[in-house]
């Protein structure tokens, strides 16, 4: 079974990540969606939120499955049998960051990163952008799935 996971904490779940994933789906028989749990890091959207926005978002597409996580992301891999990481690339500053986690990646397992373009009409948006967007009362649903709701 080819299995990806798309790590991320997904604070909040994007339009870029929807569309990663999204091209994701025909590539691996299943893609594992996985939020990772830092306790030193204070987020906007609580786990379980974050989690629902995402399974609401794919709730009608078998291959895409939910889950958390803590620690390192290859371990999990392991852990779950997950032969490739699938990440997205907006910029080439992503390239050059993502880049030094994969060859570090690659170094400690035997996991495969996979690198997907955004799309030219998501490249721009980042998790950083919708919270400030959010935090300053601007339209953020422009930016988000439809099932990514602030209350």
């Amino acid at each position: 079974m080819r299995r990806a996971i798309f790590p991320g904490s997904f604070d909040p779940f994007t339009l870029g990540h929807y569309d990663v994933i999204s091209r994701g789906i025909p590539l691996f028989d299943e893609v594992v969606v996985a939020i990772g749990v830092n306790g030193s890091k204070k987020y906007m959207f609580t786990l379980e939120e974050r989690k629902r926005f995402i399974e609401e978002a794919f709730a009608d597409e078998p291959k895409i499955k939910v889950v958390t996580y803590s620690g390192l992301t290859v371990d999990f891999c392991k852990e779950i049998n997950a032969n490739f990481i699938l990440r997205g690339l907006r910029n080439p500053a992503d390239f050059e960051f993502e880049k030094a986690i994969a060859h570090t990646n690659r170094k400690l397992s035997s996991i495969e990163t996979v690198f997907l373009l955004t799309a030219s009409s998501t490249s721009f948006i980042s998790s950083s952008i919708v919270r400030d967007v959010i935090r300053n009362n601007g339209d953020y649903t422009i930016l988000v799935p439809d099932t990514v709701r602030v209350k």
